[in-house]
């Protein structure tokens, strides 16, 4: 619908911005531009809306029809956070990928970004849909742009990015759409396995209790528009925060509003009936659960890595060990890489240098 410029950066740029983020700089060979694409996708329930995405391109070498790197962002409850709007980690990231001669794709997913609505966290169906018809996007743009995408994609992803990846890269392996052909996947520290790994770790330590309490009053809150848990939110959710943690999750409060909004235990968060609820899910719930849980159940054709660390307090290991079986028991090969005693965001950037240099530019 629309390519809004964002910049362009030269090469001493792109690696001055990865020094600082701590990423690996020796695939940097060129400036970069950057572009905010608005483009046309459907909403969960499979009507038409909008959604936003960054499309980077190198701008001084190389080929002229490139492969495509597509980046998942991980958790936002901010859309001002998004890679097509502001600077940060993921347009640090989306540069790296498009500074070693390839096009780089991060779609900020419905509800993020410039696109209108709230976000369907871990409503992957969607992200991955967003993704697709942000590729399908970048494509038609970037000749526009002087480049060409050469139909080959490489999937990636870092925590909620991880599942996107995986699930973008079940659809490409399909064949749902004979334009691009997916090449690899390397997701880090995704949660694969909400209702097998993610939801039992919320309650025996493996998470944080801060993490805990953010990741479960923006689930509940995000998927009851879709699933419809509850009617008032003063059945799930104790006082005081009853009253604001559905409009904390609108889209639209940085961080710092968020900040000191809610508990610190899940205990003080939730009512009992519904802490029980979480610790043994049914009905609807569950449903939603299992909706989501199917990211890893496909054969690929392509190499996958699953990055993960041992010390993960967001996403713990078990995600990724499980998907892995599931992959395997699918008939696919998948390789697991233990990152070991780190946090989450160390994770990733341990596994950057291998992602960035296993993606080719030619």
């Amino acid at each position: 619908m629309s390519v809004t410029p964002l910049g362009t950066v030269d090469r001493a740029r792109v690696v001055d911005d990865a020094r600082k983020a701590g990423y690996p700089t020796d695939t940097a060979r060129y400036g970069v531009a950057a572009y905010r694409l608005t483009y046309r996708t459907v909403t969960p329930e499979g009507n038409p809306t909008t959604a936003s995405g960054l499309l980077v391109l190198p701008t001084d070498g190389g080929a002229r029809r490139v492969p495509t790197v597509v980046h998942g962002h991980g958790t936002l409850a901010y859309r001002g956070y998004a890679a097509s709007v502001a600077e940060g980690p993921d347009r640090t990231v989306s540069r790296l990928y498009a500074s070693a001669g390839r096009a780089t794709v991060a779609p900020d997913y419905l509800g993020l970004g410039t696109g209108p609505g709230t976000h369907p966290y871990i409503d992957n169906r969607s992200a991955a849909t967003a993704s697709l018809d942000m590729l399908r996007a970048a494509s038609q743009a970037a000749p526009g742009l002087g480049r060409r995408l050469d139909g080959r994609v490489y999937a990636t992803g870092f925590s909620q990015g991880g599942q996107v990846a995986m699930a973008l890269g079940r659809a490409l392996n399909s064949g749902e759409d004979a334009r691009f052909r997916l090449r690899a996947v390397a997701a880090v520290g995704g949660a694969y396995d909400v209702e097998g790994s993610q939801l039992p770790a919320l309650f025996d330590g493996r998470v944080g209790p801060g993490s805990a309490v953010f990741y479960t009053a923006y689930y509940l809150t995000a998927q009851n528009r879709l699933h419809h848990f509850y009617a008032d939110p003063r059945e799930v959710f104790r006082a005081p925060y009853a009253a604001h943690v559905e409009s904390l999750f609108d889209s639209n409060h940085p961080a710092d509003q968020i900040a000191g909004k809610l508990p610190g235990t899940l205990r003080e968060l939730l009512t009992d009936q519904w802490y029980e609820k979480l610790r043994h899910p049914g009905g609807s719930l569950l449903t939603a659960m299992r909706t989501n849980d199917y990211t890893c159940d496909w054969k690929p054709d392509v190499p996958v890595t699953l990055y993960s660390a041992t010390g993960d307090r967001d996403v713990p290991l078990a995600n990724s060990q499980n998907c892995a079986r599931r992959v395997t028991a699918h008939g696919g090969r998948v390789r697991l890489v233990d990152q070991g005693d780190v946090s989450h965001y160390t994770a990733f950037s341990r596994s950057l240098p291998e992602i960035t240099r296993s993606f080719p530019t030619t």
